[in-house]
């Protein structure tokens, strides 16, 4: 038997969870024409996170289109050790969302919206707390404007010219 040439991928292997499908109608003559939208966090479970909405006529197209855009709107978060660094509060439209650092072994105390964009940034110990909307979709956006916040101790002392300790 040949020996057969394996390519690796390259860089971390992306993860993406799809956090809404939407079904749109629109009356035509003959009846309804069904379009759908499909909102996905994407990240690679160690400090990368974005998401993505994307549409089309069919499910499947539609989840393609928002992990591109996804993967295209990525961005870095701080993260210490599994957990983030301090706490953040963040909010779209009327979702808010309260991200805490836990202690290693706690787990990702979220619900469905919040915990996907959590486990995509690679965060494996956090408490969380929503108010307000339970849509999901505004729930993502308010949780990676709140990660867009974090800071790390290193970010801290140089934008402030001090040294914590």
């Amino acid at each position: 038997m040949a020996d057969k040439e394996v390519q690796e991928p390259k860089g971390p292997e992306l993860i993406d969870r799809v956090v809404k499908i939407k079904r749109c109608a629109a009356v035509v003559k003959g009846g309804r024409r069904f379009s759908f939208a499909a909102m996905v966090v994407v990240g690679n479970g160690q400090g990368r996170v974005g998401w993505g909405y994307g549409k089309a006529n069919e499910v499947p197209p539609a989840v393609d289109k928002a992990v591109k855009s996804g993967s295209r709107n990525q961005f870095d978060i701080a993260l210490e050790g599994h957990t983030i660094p301090h706490t953040v509060k963040g909010r779209f439209g009327a979702g808010r969302v309260i991200l805490i650092p836990a202690a290693p072994g706690t787990g990702v105390i979220a619900g469905a919206a919040v915990r996907s964009v959590c486990e995509a940034a690679g965060i494996h110990d956090i408490l969380t707390k929503s108010f307000g909307t339970t849509n999901p979709v505004t729930l993502v956006k308010a949780t990676i404007q709140a990660l867009e916040q974090l800071r790390s101790r290193a970010d801290i002392e140089r934008l402030r010219g001090v040294s914590l300790v």
